[in-house]
């Protein structure tokens, strides 16, 4: 089965695609001496759910806040629905539709549902500048009962509840902000099988929408191949496998990472070989 790789993938033109929303080109990043990302291509296309797979240390994290404007690359463009991309800040990345669901999801335990919802985007009453409670919470379960997430009582503090239920509530605040480009950073992490799926049926809803476009970091392969449409695997900070889900495997993804660690181990060996002959 032919595949793509960073090599091949840049003969579309930047908006070339007439659903692509965003394109990664040439990037790179390194901190000091260590290289998170070389010479990195992608593409995302409109209601497309991307699985970003690869091992600790592939660049995976890189990659996403380079997308979300928290790291700025040292080389390379990126191309927002075919318009040049260049995102100042976090912020700013978010006022053009691009928005991150870190692993740590950013919420406040002591804050419920829906004060964490409009967390740093408040409502106002107006004339006096108190904050609107009451729309808040009509738009907090308006928002929830849109991408069918189940929250029991919105006035119960965050720490309360389940993790699927923390996890759907800052994927709720991503969308309500107005992103159509949701980068979902390992959002099944220590996730028993339950709240796993709530998160899985979360991000199926959001796909058969057609409006949100997703990019998810994760490490089991089943999930990815369950939900995502194509799957992107990372190695050494460069994309080693570009396929749709329906042409790959678990058996495949599995063998291609073991070759690359046994490539890599062979080269580490050789590196430290004239060491070893000269002691």
């Amino acid at each position: 089965m032919p595949e793509e790789t960073a090599g091949t993938e840049t003969a579309v033109a930047p908006g070339g695609h007439d659903r692509e929303v965003l394109r990664v080109e040439h990037v790179a990043k390194s901190f000091g001496p260590i290289t998170a990302l070389r010479d990195l291509s992608l593409h995302l296309n409109k209601g497309e759910v991307l699985g970003l797979i690869g091992d600790n240390g592939a660049g995976k994290s890189t990659l996403m806040k380079t997308i979300c404007g928290f790291h700025k690359p040292d080389s390379g463009r990126m191309f927002l629905r075919g318009q040049p991309y260049s995102p100042k800040n976090v912020d700013d990345a978010r006022s053009h539709g691009v928005d991150t669901v870190y692993q740590d999801l950013a919420l406040v335990d002591e804050l419920n549902a829906y004060q964490n919802m409009f967390l740093r985007r408040e409502q106002l009453r107006s004339p006096l500048p108190f904050v609107n409670n009451r729309r808040m919470r009509k738009e907090a379960r308006q928002a929830f009962d849109d991408i069918g997430i189940h929250i029991p009582a919105l006035n119960v503090p965050v720490a309360r509840l389940s993790g699927g239920q923390r996890q759907a509530i800052a994927v709720a605040r991503t969308v309500r902000s107005g992103a159509d480009i949701i980068l979902l950073d390992e959002p099944l992490a220590a996730m028993g099988v339950k709240e796993g799926g709530q998160i899985l049926d979360l991000v199926q809803r959001l796909k058969e929408s057609g409006e949100v476009s997703l990019i998810i970091v994760a490490h089991n392969y089943v999930q990815v191949l369950s939900i995502c449409d194509r799957v992107n695997l990372l190695q050494d900070g460069a994309i080693a496998l570009d396929k749709p889900t329906a042409e790959t495997s678990v058996d495949e993804l599995t063998e291609i990472v073991v070759e690359q660690y046994r490539r890599a181990r062979a080269a580490s060996q050789a590196a430290r070989a004239p060491d070893a002959g000269a002691a």
